[in-house]
């Protein structure tokens, strides 16, 4: 859930021609992209449920929110480049997105090279714009068409073939690649080639025309805000998020230590004593590590925790035999 997202990075509407509304889906996409990836972090420092964020509505919920940035993609780029390709301004942008996504490869390669982003949403966003830019001459119900079997392509054309790793971008492979954010071709590219349709019906059916003059109240400013910076937010919004929530769990530490105190414990104990030794000592590390003024001196606290819960725990344990 990686996700991590955004539709505005690669084309949007000239700058005299600007769609209020598509500024202000945009900024609640990145809100709701937000609040998915703070929930992967409280999932990840094990602050609710282990998986949370993997399955059932919340796993639905991440899909729907790369899906509306990637209809966005196609939806800006048939606004910006519909009637004619302008290539400075196409390079310009396509530049700073796939030097984006080459960035967060950089990143998790020295950070989580288990969970290796080699071809995220930024990744996707690269490559969808360049090849969308084929279907902006193609009569709308044609690309549908196209959108519908890129969609579909998954469901029926995957294949060992494509399990090399040279080929997983392609998203066609009998196993899906262990990654934070995996977004192949397929079938994401068609979302936005779904844009691309959409905006081309909107455009005949005079849609778009009605869309350039509707106009909302002050309530829509920082969405419109959000929505017109969306490659800074998609940035920095994660970093600062992921960094809140690992500073808090130094001081207020989530059930990943708990668990893998046990796992440790469990090498030299039994279950029983390991659930309330590391119960004793989670309970116990409770507390602000900033009344420590050195790291000495929390050292010695955490050895006093393990000598204290480790009596305890014994004694319990034979309090319990007798």
């Amino acid at each position: 859930m990686s996700l991590q997202t955004t539709s505005g990075l690669v084309q949007d509407a000239p700058k005299h021609g600007r769609i209020q509304a598509i500024d202000i889906l945009r900024g609640i996409a990145l809100i709701a992209m937000a609040s998915y990836h703070f929930t992967w972090d409280l999932d990840h420092f094990q602050y609710i449920e282990p998986g949370t964020t993997a399955v059932g509505g919340w796993k639905i919920y991440a899909r729907c929110i790369a899906s509306t940035f990637l209809f966005l993609v196609g939806v800006s780029l048939f606004l910006a480049h519909g009637r004619q390709i302008r290539w400075p301004s196409f390079w310009k942008r396509f530049a700073l997105v796939a030097l984006a996504a080459l960035a967060v490869t950089t990143v998790t390669f020295f950070t989580d090279r288990n969970n290796l982003i080699f071809f995220g949403i930024l990744h996707e966003i690269t490559l969808a714009s360049l090849l969308g830019l084929a279907f902006l001459r193609l009569p709308a119900l044609l690309t549908a068409v196209v959108a519908a079997a890129v969609i579909a392509a998954p469901y029926y054309l995957r294949s060992e073939f494509f399990d090399h790793p040279a080929l997983w971008w392609v998203g066609l492979s009998a196993t899906n690649p262990r990654s934070d954010d995996y977004v192949p071709l397929f079938p994401w590219f068609g979302a936005v080639l779904a844009g691309i349709a959409a905006t081309k019906f909107a455009s005949s059916a005079g849609l778009l025309a009605w869309l350039g003059t509707w106009t909302t109240g002050n309530w829509s400013k920082p969405l419109t805000f959000l929505g017109r910076h969306s490659l800074v937010f998609y940035l920095i919004h994660q970093p600062l998020l992921y960094g809140g929530v690992s500073l808090y769990s130094q001081f207020w530490p989530g059930e990943a230590e708990l668990r893998q105190c046990q796992v440790t414990c469990e090498q030299t104990h039994d279950d029983k004593f390991c659930s309330s030794y590391c119960t004793c000592a989670f309970d116990a590390l409770k507390v602000d590590k900033t009344q420590y003024p050195t790291q000495e001196a929390f050292n010695e606290h955490l050895a006093n925790v393990a000598n204290t819960c480790t009596a305890a725990t014994e004694d319990q344990m034979e309090g319990g035999q007798q």
